[in-house]
């Protein structure tokens, strides 16, 4: 995945949490947990995407 791809969508993500966080009034407890969530779910993405976490389908429950 080429670096550029990376940092368009990091940015394309930190504009939309930003304007979710910005302009839709909701209780801040649910707005910290969306943060939480969207931050946790690009770290897991950035880390497959590095090569760094193999696929998450593959791991069996």
């Amino acid at each position: 995945m080429p670096l550029l791809h990376v940092v368009i969508v990091l940015v394309v993500v930190g504009i939309m949490l930003w304007l979710v966080n910005a302009y839709i009034p909701m209780d801040a407890k649910i707005k910290k947990i969306l943060n939480i969530v969207v931050v946790i779910a690009v770290i897991i993405w950035l880390l497959q995407a590095f090569g760094l976490l193999g696929a998450i389908g593959s791991v069996r429950i």
